[in-house]
């Protein structure tokens, strides 16, 4: 029998996202026949560590046998149903037990399958709201600088990525963007650590202008992700729920990444001990295992929808595959194991450890310029020069180099730029903690020379 060049075969038929498919000639997709825990096993056995949780969403490992056990039942007694007047017990335990976690005054929810959907769906939510609440020239939304939603339409124009939004930004909606936290490249040269969040002042700014005709404000909570990891204070939070309360605008936050103890917490927006008018989960919420989202709100959001249906009040959104109950019967697993303790407890007591060991790796090459780090979440910068914080020239792809690199000796990085991070399963231990760091510096070690420095 002819043996399949799976490689091959992919290359004839699949375009990969994220991707410059040119790079597949240099090299090519990995066939990942199984996996488990952080560890992903290609067709000719070798392995991977997987410290980005394949794309952030695997958070008890692969192949964990509570998840697996809670998909198989529920496959053989209900897979999908139409979620538009009728419901199904894995979602209705679902939306009760995301209610006791979330922050507080959260106890509606409106589910899809996928984040950038949630973040249309949350300002679609906001906009309507105010249109059937008598604030019609509430209209207009605000996000920060640099900031990634999701890549449809309205999360894209949310975002300020530009190397997801530049080419479509004839087509983008006209968000106001509020100047983001930098506290790595800080104006007013304070520390992050015990800042007042003086760069702040840009957000109160726009509210002034634009704080009477803005519906909602989107915020990642803490930690831009595709900005590369940066991290700013909570402080930032707390002064954004109050001015939002002022302005009587919305709060949406995105906590598609940093949900479900990513950050050290269940949820990042419990660091300020804030509680959003919207917030969207997504990745963490079912393990990795099957796509599912949520907006979570208000009663007082959902009571403005709540109507005769004669009244055209109703959200009319929906996707098939919305409240699924496998989806459901896979999150409600991950949220009893989240509940136990015993993952999250072990995933904080190790968090500190896995910073001090990349500081004290990564802090004594010349070209790093930050460690940052919060829960397990680790990003390493890299600049051209450590006082002036320089960028590295961009059109040599150091990320991408060091990645192409660490997948050779058996490590999935998946850079940002300049900047190399972990965001690892909650289960990694200290084993293979110390193996990622070593070889993700010996890569990047061998980059940094190629390139001179």
């Amino acid at each position: 029998m002819e043996k399949i060049n799976w490689q091959k075969e992919d290359l004839n038929h699949l375009w990969h996202p994220c991707s410059q498919m040119k790079d597949y000639e240099d090299l090519p997709p990995i066939v990942i026949e199984r996996a488990k825990g952080i560890n992903l096993y290609d067709i000719n056995k070798k392995c991977y560590k997987d410290v980005i949780s394949s794309w952030w969403c695997n958070l008890l490992g692969h192949c964990n046998p509570e998840i697996s056990k809670a998909l198989k039942k529920q496959a053989n007694e209900l897979e999908h149903v139409i979620f538009a007047n009728f419901s199904h017990k894995p979602i209705i335990k679902l939306a009760k037990k995301l209610s006791e976690v979330t922050p507080s005054g959260l106890e509606k929810f409106n589910f899809s399958d996928n984040g950038s959907s949630s973040i249309e769906m949350a300002m679609k939510m906001s906009f309507q709201y105010f249109q059937q609440t008598g604030k019609t020239k509430k209209t207009r939304f605000m996000a920060l600088s640099e900031g990634y939603h999701g890549e449809t339409i309205a999360a894209l124009s949310a975002g300020d990525c530009d190397l997801y939004t530049k080419i479509y930004k004839p087509i983008l909606m006209d968000i106001i963007k509020i100047k983001a936290p930098d506290c790595f490249r800080c104006p007013f040269n304070k520390q992050r650590e015990n800042c007042e969040c003086e760069c702040f002042c840009d957000c109160e700014q726009q509210f002034e202008k634009y704080g009477n005709e803005t519906c909602a404000v989107l915020i990642e909570p803490l930690l831009q992700g595709s900005a590369g990891m940066k991290i700013y204070p909570a402080l930032y939070l707390k002064k954004l729920r109050e001015i939002c309360d002022k302005y009587d605008v919305h709060l949406i936050a995105d906590e598609i990444a940093t949900g479900f103890y990513r950050t050290g917490k269940f949820f990042a927006c419990n660091h300020a001990n804030i509680s959003p008018d919207l917030m969207c989960i997504s990745k963490g919420l079912t393990g990795g295992y099957m796509p599912m989202a949520a907006v979570c709100t208000t009663n007082e959001i959902y009571n403005a929808f709540y109507d005769d249906y004669s009244k055209g009040k109703a959200f009319m959104h929906s996707h098939t595959y919305s409240g699924n109950p496998l989806g459901a019967s896979c999150a409600l697993a991950v949220l009893k194991i989240l509940e136990k303790g015993k993952v999250t407890k072990q995933a904080n007591e190790l968090a500190p450890y896995f910073n001090s060991l990349i500081k004290e790796e990564f802090l004594n090459i010349k070209n790093v310029g930050e460690v940052r780090s919060i829960g397990l979440i680790n990003a390493i910068e890299f600049v051209k020069d450590k006082n002036t914080k320089e960028a590295l020239n961009s059109k040599f792809r150091f990320g991408y180099e060091v990645y192409k690199k660490a997948l050779k000796k058996g490590v999935l990085l998946r850079p940002l730029g300049d900047v190399i991070y972990f965001n690892p399963p909650l289960i990694i231990n200290k084993k293979d903690m110390d193996f990622v760091v070593k070889i993700a510096k010996e890569c990047a070690i061998e980059t940094l020379k190629e390139l001179g420095l």
